[in-house]
């Protein structure tokens, strides 16, 4: 690991070698935590790679910036509740972990798919967004309100 920008909210934004940023926390949280509050720096009509969506046509830029850095796993430990502004404690979480979520928990159709490397055994491969992604699978994860809408439109079924 190379560099380190520290957050005052228990959180902290690591690189690796690679320069891939990553966030990690300083201090534990039990499931159910919320662990920090965001709110928009901008909104846009489209997906970037750095928003999230919030709506059918809805995404932002994540404030405070640093929460940006945290990145997809299959198998996550956060969850972005769009509709309260909170990343919420999937499960426990020790210090030193890496924050992580599913995108396609708030993304529909993803502006840059890419292959995952999370490397956890219920990898699902390519991520796209959630319309890309068969109901079943999706039936493990927490979803955001605004996709669960979008996956029970009549155009998805």
């Amino acid at each position: 690991m190379e560099s380190r920008e520290a957050a005052d909210d228990g959180l902290v934004v690591l690189k690796r070698e690679d320069g891939e940023a990553f966030v990690v926390v300083t201090r534990p949280f039990a499931a159910g935590t919320v662990i920090r509050r965001f709110s928009a720096e901008q909104t846009l009509a489209a997906p970037t790679w750095l928003t999230v969506q919030t709506g059918p046509d809805q995404h932002i830029q994540l404030s405070p910036s640093h929460l940006r850095r945290i990145n997809h796993s299959c198998e996550p430990n956060v969850f972005f509740d769009t509709d309260e502004l909170a990343i919420i404690a999937l499960r426990e979480i020790a210090v030193g972990d890496e924050l992580t979520f599913f995108y396609p928990s708030t993304e529909w159709d993803m502006a840059q798919p890419f292959v995952c490397g999370c490397g956890t055994k219920s990898c699902l491969g390519t991520i796209r967004g959630a319309r890309h992604i068969e109901a079943q699978q999706l039936d493990r994860f927490k979803l955001n309100s605004h996709v669960k809408r979008m996956l029970a439109a009549p155009a998805n079924s």
